[in-house]
Order: C-alpha cells, then sequence, then structure tokens
C-alpha cells in the first residue's frame, strides 16, 4: 500500500520590505513521502518571497508538467513559472517559451547543478532568475519542521529573518540571472 500525503498547515505573518508586501498567508501544503523536509521548507519559503496575486502551488506530482509555483493573471494567463529544486535544462527551456518569468530556487547547493546546465541549449537563459535562499537557514527550518507552524517572515535588503516562537533565524537570499 503506497503512503499518502501529509498536510503541513502553515501560518506566516509576511512581511516583505523589499517588494512592500505585508500580507498574514494561511497555507497548506501536502508533502509527498520522497518530498525531503528541505524541499518543503524551500517551496513554503519561495512562495512566501513570490507573493502576489493569482499565485498558487501546482498540483505537484500528479501533473508533472507544471512547476511547484505559479502565478496567473485574471484571464488565466501564466505569468511565473516558479521552479523548486534542480531543474534539467529542458524543462528550463519548456518554462522560458511557456512563461513571461521564470524563476529557481534551489533546494540545495546548486554548484553542481549550475554545472550540468552550462553548454545547454536554454531558451531566454539570461532572463531566468535564481533565488538561492541560505542553506543554513533551510536545513534549520526542516529540523524544526512540524505539521503546524505559525511564524513571521521579514525581508529587508535580501535577507531573511524567520521568528519561530522566541528564536529568530537569519538568512540570505543570493538573487542573479541564469547564464
Amino acid at each position: 500500500m503506497a503512503l499518502g500525503a501529509t498536510i503541513h498547515v502553515f501560518s506566516v505573518r509576511l512581511a516583505h520590505v523589499d517588494r512592500g508586501v505585508y500580507e498574514t498567508l494561511e497555507l497548506r501544503l501536502a508533502r509527498h513521502p520522497s518530498e525531503t523536509a528541505e524541499y518543503l521548507v524551500t517551496r513554503l519559503l519561495a512562495y512566501c518571497l513570490e507573493h502576489t496575486e493569482g499565485i498558487a502551488f501546482s498540483k505537484g506530482l500528479s501533473d508533472p508538467d507544471e512547476p511547484a509555483i505559479l502565478v496567473r493573471d485574471l484571464t488565466g494567463a501564466l505569468q511565473a513559472w516558479i521552479e523548486v529544486g534542480t531543474p534539467e535544462a529542458a524543462r528550463l527551456h519548456k518554462a522560458s517559451k511557456t512563461a513571461p518569468r521564470v524563476v529557481v530556487y534551489p533546494h540545495r547547493d546548486m554548484q553542481a547543478w549550475l554545472a550540468r546546465l552550462d553548454g545547454e541549449r536554454i531558451h531566454r537563459a539570461e532572463q531566468i532568475e535564481l533565488q538561492s535562499i541560505d542553506t543554513g537557514l533551510i536545513e534549520v527550518l526542516a529540523a524544526r519542521l512540524e505539521r503546524r507552524m505559525d511564524f513571521d517572515l521579514s525581508v529587508s535588503e535580501h535577507s531573511l529573518y524567520v521568528s519561530l516562537g522566541e528564536h529568530t533565524l537569519t538568512g540570505n537570499l543570493d538573487s542573479r540571472r541564469l547564464e
């Protein structure tokens, strides 16, 4: 018998000073048994960092043709394709042809992944955004992951501050383009 997904419920008070976004997000994320805690945390943080009107999590593994997170406008047109992890060149090529904006949030060290992509044909590669969240922050949050979590996330000048109870965790967000 196959294992089912575990549902995680997050209440995040978001203060993204760099983008002027101040919201309280109530999120339910399904974690597939094959999904690591680090991947789930990166997916959660990516959603918060990209939060805008029309943002949604995809159906996940049940629809492999969609990204982890997507943004659609009011007409339903795809505006942003947001990947989590280290997608293959062919997937990035397809994403870049499908959406005007493509963003990747790697959930682990990305140097080996970037080396694999070197020399591959990727449509509009120079416009693909890479948003690397401090792996130390991801690891600490993954170690503290619970099925129900309530925390504050503040973003200012590419620094992330996560307040969990009396503890505040910090990490940096490195932004660059795929070249």
